[in-house]
């Protein structure tokens, strides 16, 4: 896999993975995968409970992010993965200065919902302005018996 690299650990009940891409619209896919990888050993080999959904808005949820390192800030970009068996953390980092923002709702827009999305689905979303870049981090619940309350 060109470009990029893929750790996974667990400690103290904690399961971690992270991977880094020179994000192309080619490695999209590929950091979906690694999502789906990664929670299929948290269930297989760290014992977590990970619900269909959960395993759907998470490959989601990279996806719109990716998507959007590929639109607006092409370049490097690192994604971890981090759960405590309730939670998953998605933290993503680009190098793009410009900090994510949802439109506003418009029935007629074409396209750009993909902010809209996440934040539909999410429980926790904030985005921190790094040295070099911004960085995303993103909770869900692992099971489909936690209420999602949208972040926003």
């Amino acid at each position: 896999m060109t470009g990029q690299r893929q750790r996974e650990t667990a400690a103290a009940g904690t399961v971690r993975g992270s991977t880094g891409y020179d994000m192309t619209s080619g490695e999209i896919a590929r950091a979906r995968a690694f999502v789906r990888r990664f929670l299929d050993v948290a269930q297989s080999r760290h014992g977590l409970t990970v619900s269909a959904r959960a395993v759907e808005i998470a490959q989601l949820i990279v996806s719109e992010l990716a998507t959007n390192v590929c639109r607006y800030a092409p370049g490097p970009c690192l994604l971890d993965l981090e759960s405590d068996g309730a939670l998953l953390d998605i933290i993503m980092w680009d190098s793009g200065p410009v900090l994510p923002a949802a439109s506003p709702a418009d029935p007629t827009r074409v396209g750009q919902h993909g902010l809209e999305l996440v934040l539909m689905v999410c429980t926790s979303f904030a985005v921190h302005r790094e040295p070099v870049g911004k960085r995303i981090h993103i909770q869900i619940p692992l099971g489909d018996d936690s209420l999602v309350q949208p972040a926003w």
